[in-house]
């Protein structure tokens, strides 16, 4: 990297690194640096009436107060802060006090990370520090943290911006610390259904995320090709008609964490690339589904946050069992007066057109049904509701109603205006999945690229019997999203997918040297900020041009000559 590119603060950390290496130390080591204590630790287990206690620590310098003979900085590890106190006297190791005068004030930078061995006090402002007798460079950072300054309890200059942080999260994490704990609730989460799952004797599984046909759900899929097998493939869209597979096979309850893909829209709620975790128990319906997820949910809000009850934005939504029960065509009725169990596709579209929801003629009666739900009815659901038994031409993959042959049984779990969780009685019969799929293939040739597609190889498993199932899928993202008050969904993904930053518009040498500017002074031009010949051209004073470029070649000491402003003058009327 030319230093055309860098800031002063990265040149004189290259400095820096260079100067360490001059004095055989190593500015990354390889050996392992072994810590017995952390910072959160520290401070718990901190006792005035005890002899010192003896610590190895390792972590991020975030800040440092240098006064002259002695020095105060800031360490950062997984645990948290802690003050360290460095001494001149107590870190050399000569007469000249190197460690202390060269390497430490003026070699280490904030963001480097640094080892430190020595001993727990309480300094005379009451603070429990680490006193220094030894610091160890581990790894450079020849990169500037964003500065964040507090007084009076308020924040200055914070790390705030959604893109930044989604983008660098690395970065987010060291200057936010607060945002680790997100996806520390995350884990707990997780690990608490991933528990409650086993204690009921369920197998975690995992199934192909490369499929030959994306079914399971009704959505658009991601296409990908197999090379050595030369075939199109599909990402993911669920995971669904595997883990039946698996029923038919023999186990009773099986479930899986996955990593679904769905070539979709991205909003405060829904990311193309998600968690879902579905699980089907044998010989279950959905009633038995409903009491199951209601104490699944109710587990995981106590795992994160030792309450049923969570803020979400201005909501205060509390996950206690029982959770309120709704029939779709109810909802529907309450919300919009239409009675949609009475209605054909032509009037229910005719409906959709006088609410004012876009529609199309590619939509069946399912979707449209869908819509009217989503669009009127959705938002008016903040505290945990199921909505259940819904239109058969919604649910390909659902067992008709046990009483009324046109609904399914089937609900969805809706909290703050948003669906968390899906569940049916699984439909089991062969013969109908198929007249189902068919139905769903019709919808395709009318344009509807979100109809399920035909898997015959599932149907063949049908057919040799699966028992009476229940399954339950639940998007993991949202879920922890409201449990944790997120206000996006990006907030609880390490690394949500972002469009590629867009990188400066550079002219190349030759486009420059085609204007009369010398190959030597090309450098010192970017390094002032003219990355195009265009830019250069804009330039209306030609003597202050001058003095700039001068300023640069001086304070980098590039030792260049022979720039005067006739020279500059000629550059730009070229």
């Amino acid at each position: 990297m030319s230093f055309t590119e860098l800031s002063e603060q990265e040149i004189i950390r290259r400095n820096s690194l260079n100067e360490l290496a001059k004095m055989g130390i190593e500015a990354y080591p390889a050996p392992e640096f072994k810590v017995d204590a952390h910072a959160a630790d520290i401070k718990e287990r901190f006792d005035d009436n005890a002899e010192p206690r003896q610590v190895v620590i390792a972590g991020r310098m975030m800040s440092r107060r240098i006064m002259g003979k002695a020095s105060f900085f800031e360490l950062q590890d997984a645990t948290g802060r802690i003050q360290v106190y460095v001494s001149r006297d107590d870190i050399s190791r000569d007469e000249t006090a190197t460690e202390y005068n060269t390497v430490f004030k003026k070699l280490m930078d904030i963001g480097d990370i640094v080892g430190v061995k020595g001993f727990v006090f309480r300094t005379q402002t009451g603070e429990i520090s680490v006193h220094a007798r030894e610091v160890v460079m581990l790894s450079k950072s020849l990169r500037p943290l964003p500065v964040v300054k507090e007084k009076d309890g308020k924040l200055f200059d914070a790390f705030t911006d959604a893109e930044q942080r989604y983008r660098q999260r690395y970065l987010d994490l060291i200057v936010n610390p607060q945002v680790k704990d997100v996806f520390i609730k995350r884990t707990k989460m997780i690990n608490a259904i991933r528990q409650f799952f086993n204690s009921k004797g369920y197998l975690e599984v995992e199934t192909p995320v490369l499929q030959a046909i994306p079914g399971g759900a009704s959505a658009r899929p991601f296409i990908t090709h197999h090379n050595a097998l030369d075939i199109p493939l599909y990402l993911r869209i669920a995971n669904e008609l595997y883990l039946k597979r698996l029923i038919v096979g023999g186990f009773e309850g099986v479930y899986e964490f996955s990593r679904n893909f769905r070539n979709e829209g991205m909003d405060r709620t829904h990311n193309p690339e998600f968690t879902c975790m579905e699980i089907y128990v044998a010989y279950k319906d959905y009633l038995w589904m409903m009491n199951f997820t209601e104490e699944m949910i109710e587990t995981a809000a106590l795992a994160i946050n030792g309450t049923t009850t969570a803020v979400i934005g201005e909501n205060k939504v509390d996950f206690k069992r029982p959770f309120r029960r709704v029939r779709m065509a109810d909802a529907i009725k309450e919300h919009t007066g239409y009675d949609i169990e009475k209605m054909s596709e032509d009037e229910l579209f005719e409906a959709c057109v006088k609410m004012d929801i876009p529609v199309d003629k590619t939509m069946g009666k399912g979707k449209l049904i869908d819509e009217i739900f989503g669009e009127k009815c959705e938002a008016h659901y903040i505290q945990p509701t199921f909505i259940y038994d819904y239109p058969k031409e919604m649910s390909p993959l659902t067992k008709k109603h046990r009483e009324n042959p046109e609904l399914t049984e089937r609900f969805e779990l809706f909290v703050n205006g948003k669906e968390v969780a899906n569940a049916y009685s699984e439909l089991n019969d062969p013969i109908d999945q198929l007249e189902r799929f068919q139905d769903q293939l019709k919808l395709q040739e009318r344009g509807d690229d979100e109809a399920m597609y035909i898997d015959y190889d599932f149907v063949r498993a049908l057919e040799y019997g699966m028992p009476p199932t229940s399954g339950m899928g639940i998007g993991i993202d949202r879920l922890c999203m409201f449990l944790t008050n997120s206000p996006s969904i990006q907030d609880v993904l390490f690394f949500p997918q972002m469009k590629p930053e867009k990188k400066p518009v550079v002219d190349s040498d030759d486009k420059f040297e085609e204007a009369g500017v010398a190959k030597e002074w090309i450098a010192v031009l970017r390094k002032a900020g003219y990355q195009t010949v265009e830019a250069l051209k804009t330039v209306e004073n030609p003597n202050k041009l001058h003095q700039e470029l001068c300023g640069v070649n001086k304070k980098e000491k590039l030792g260049l000559t022979g720039l005067t402003p006739e020279v500059v003058k000629a550059w730009l009327n070229q």
